[in-house]
């Protein structure tokens, strides 16, 4: 018989320990006097959580009931999440006690690390950053016990109206309004806060730690209220981790693409142009060229055909398409032209079915694969723009493909191939690849959905390829596969998709006439390989730090003289690689030798092609690359014969940029 306390609940509890133990535990202790004592001393001091039930806990959590429990170190998963959630927390206490009239909102812990908004009543500035960390550093090294205690929502608030912490009685009285009877709160060396945990046992064991910067943010994400401060910082488990990440983003920083876009003058945005707008400079457009020559030959090579659309419909299309049900908050404002509401583009698609639809179909017709660079307009939030990455105009490298059911399988193989092989040839042999099944709302038969899926499932396996399932999170007209690239910094970026759609098909009347002499309903294909030109440019940029493969380089070679005396072959020499099909430049200043090679080496050009007297009367020149390496003199027909093979080992070695 159990014993009953005078509760009604029980006095004791069991326990299911690791390897199978059970043992009877007082109903309320601390899950840290259940585990240490079954631990070896170190485990006792490293033991940093508990699973409860597989749910992480702190040890301060007190066993209320029958369950498992089990110790959680260092390094497990779910840990540093945890541990950089209470680095915010830290963090907070740090500005408490420094800055007292500071009003704590939120902490969460997010990717890498923390942040933590305030309200204060000045910017806060980088010296103060500096007085935070080393505050938080003191703190840190106190080691000081964090407590949890729970009590009922009413008290809770008072502690916090007398603290005069306003938004933290906000979050109380929603909770209040939702129902809740009580909260959780945690605490440190006399700093308190509203949070549901868990945190780690004391402070000592945070240090891996480092503030990043400030910016602004409103109050719950809301315009309307007011704009915070919010502090960020970066969190490991070890100080060799946030050393190695410390160290990549400084990498990241000098490869940042818009002040080496800038460097290399590429490209650039202009207020006066507006916000989100990309102006291509001519060595940017000269690559923007190359890229879209090779995509534009490679698709006509693989038997698709070539559309250009307007930039502009009636704003009719996009409500039989559905994107105005689904998207228009990401669409602009329609303009009238004679009276008639037309809408700028912010997709393709209906424009491709609408050539389609230009003509009665056959069977016999189908597959049709058309592709398009085709420019389109999206409203993105001014404070979510950033450099080619996130732009208001861009260019989709879309395609789309019309098929009958029975070439489903073959059409995903046929384009996903297509899309590694085009992202190999810029240099990405690492993806992350996704399978997005239906959601719970959607369009189409679920017989065609499982055949959808199935097609896409089955040409991943059939490539060889490691995949995630993403349930649920396919498009409402259709599954997909999201492919996302590595860098070479390892950071990952969504470029690829592949979306089959019921939707469309159906709204517009896709249909092709069968062997029977009756209408079917084709399927449709969307697909893009770089996602948009402009991020893709970006990635590229960032990937290999500007100094770009030889065949993508704006300019692959500069002819440099050491007097005005050379003035003249130099110009011949660039004249006949040009005439073979290279971009070449020469640099005719009166400058002396050493500065025009330094400034081709800033600028990433590969080759530096030198030429004096002596090169000058034998008819030769010398290269040296980039990288310093001096090749030796040759003839102009051999240095055409080094691009051209150049131009075939850069293209999709797959190597790792330095």
């Amino acid at each position: 018989m159990e014993n009953m306390s005078e509760f009604g609940a029980s006095s004791t509890h069991w326990v299911t320990l690791p390897e199978g133990e059970r043992a009877e535990i007082r109903h309320g202790t601390p899950v840290r006097e259940v585990l240490s004592p079954r631990l070896s001393k170190r485990q006792a001091r490293e033991l940093l959580l508990a699973r409860m039930d597989g749910k992480l806990v702190d040890l301060a959590h007190p066993v209320e009931r029958d369950c498992s429990l089990e110790p959680v170190f260092p390094g497990d998963p779910g840990t540093i999440e945890i541990i950089r959630h209470s680095t915010a927390h830290v963090m907070a206490q740090a500005v408490k006690e420094l800055f007292p009239g500071a009003k704590v909102a939120i902490g969460p812990a997010i990717e890498n690390g923390f942040y933590y908004d305030f309200d204060y009543e000045r910017p806060f500035t980088p010296e103060d950053l500096v007085r935070i960390e080393e505050r938080m550093r003191e703190i840190a090294k106190a080691a000081y016990p964090i407590s949890r205690e729970v009590l009922g929502i009413q008290k809770a608030r008072e502690i916090f109206v007398s603290r005069g912490e306003i938004y933290k009685i906000e979050l109380i009285d929603e909770l209040s309004r939702a129902g809740e009877v009580e909260v959780s709160l945690y605490g440190q060396s006399g700093f308190l806060d509203l949070c549901r945990g868990p945190h780690v046992p004391d402070t000592g064991r945070l240090g891996a730690f480092k503030l990043t910067g400030v910016a602004g943010a409103y109050w719950r994400g809301d315009e309307r209220n007011p704009m915070l401060q919010r502090i960020y910082g970066v969190s490991f488990l070890d100080k060799k981790e946030l050393a190695a990440y410390l160290e990549r983003i400084e990498e990241a920083k000098r490869r940042d693409h818009r002040r080496i876009g800038k460097d290399l003058d590429l490209f650039s945005i202009q207020e006066e142009i507006g916000p989100g707008l990309i102006l291509w400079h001519p060595k940017g457009a000269m690559l923007r060229r190359v890229i879209e020559d090779f995509w534009k030959d490679e698709h006509i090579r693989r038997g698709y055909d070539l559309l250009y659309t307007p930039h502009i419909a009636r704003r009719d299309l996009w409500k039989r398409s559905g994107h105005l049900d689904f998207y228009a908050e990401s669409m602009y404002a329609p303009m009238v032209i004679d009276e008639v509401s037309y809408q700028i583009k912010p997709m393709n698609c209906p424009f491709h079915i609408a050539v389609y639809n230009s003509r009665r179909r056959s069977y016999r017709e189908l597959p049709l694969r058309w592709c398009e660079l085709g420019t389109v307009y999206r409203y993105e939030r001014t404070g979510t723009l950033h450099g080619l990455m996130r732009v208001r105009g861009f260019t989709q490298d879309d395609a789309h493909v019309f098929c009958r059911p029975d070439h489903l399988d073959t059409m995903i193989h046929e384009i996903l191939e297509l899309t590694l092989f085009v992202l190999r040839v810029f240099g990405f042999d690492r993806y992350d690849i996704y399978l997005s099944t239906r959601p719970e709302r959607f369009v189409g038969t679920e017989e065609n959905w499982e055949r959808a899926t199935a097609a896409l499932e089955g040409a991943l396996k059939a490539e060889g390829l490691a995949y995630e399932i993403d349930p649920g999170e396919g498009v409402f007209y259709g599954p997909k596969i999201d492919i996302k690239i590595r860098d070479c910094l390892d950071r990952s970026w969504q470029c690829s998709t592949i979306q089959v759609d019921f939707n469309l098909p159906e709204r517009f009347d896709v249909n092709y006439i069968g062997e029977d002499g009756h209408p079917r309903q084709a399927i449709m294909v969307h697909r893009a390989l770089m996602g948009s030109i402009e991020r893709f440019v970006g990635v590229l940029i960032e990937h290999y730090a500007g100094a770009f493969p030889f065949w993508l380089a704006p300019v692959q070679a500069v002819v440099l003289t050491v007097t005005d005396r050379q003035d003249a072959w130099a110009v011949e020499v660039q004249k006949r690689l040009k005439a073979s099909g290279f971009r070449v430049e020469a640099d005719l200043r009166n400058e002396k030798l050493g500065k025009k090679i330094r400034e081709a080496q800033l600028v990433k050009i590969p080759y530096m092609l030198v030429v004096g007297d002596k090169e000058m009367r034998e008819g030769r020149l010398n290269p040296r690359s980039r990288s310093g390496d001096v090749i030796g003199s040759m003839t102009v027909e051999e240095c055409i014969q080094l691009f051209t093979r150049e131009s075939t080992q850069s293209m999709g070695q797959g190597r790792r940029p330095a």
